[in-house]
């Protein structure tokens, strides 16, 4: 098995706040992340392809197909946006990391399949901060 991995990168504000709780809970359990006026990031999402390669191509996937779709269909969406606000399919989801790899491979899995013909989607790592990043394998 052969994992193929792509690196994209996007910028985007965002702000940790559940509405339930009062300014001093949200302040203590997210902190700085809590910042009325949002906050930003550079991010770095690493998609995963795993799979054998095409016997005609030797390509397990296409990596500037793969680029594409990822552009399109996650980066296009993302990139410079306000993440609580902007980001049609972050609506009424706290915007964590952990929240948006779960939605970006909703929207990712369907179209790679359909360009991976002996593999499939393995992984997503959405890094949020150099040191702080999280990993997702699907459902």
């Amino acid at each position: 098995m052969i994992h193929v991995c792509r690196k994209e990168h996007f910028n985007a504000a965002h702000k940790l706040w559940n509405p339930k709780w009062s300014e001093e809970k949200n302040k203590e359990v997210f902190g700085p992340c809590s910042n009325v006026n949002w906050h930003g990031h550079n991010f770095e999402l690493i998609v995963t392809v795993k799979g054998m390669p095409d016997p005609e191509t030797g390509f397990v996937v296409d990596l500037k197909e793969l680029s594409s779709i990822i552009k399109k269909l996650v980066i296009d969406k993302v990139d410079h946006k306000n993440l609580n606000m902007d980001v049609d399919f972050m609506e009424g989801k706290m915007a964590s990391c952990e929240n948006l790899v779960v939605e970006f491979w909703k929207i990712l899995q369907p179209a790679i399949n359909e360009i991976v013909a002996h593999g499939s989607l393995y992984k997503l790592t959405l890094y949020e901060t150099p040191r702080n990043f999280v990993e997702y394998y699907g459902e």
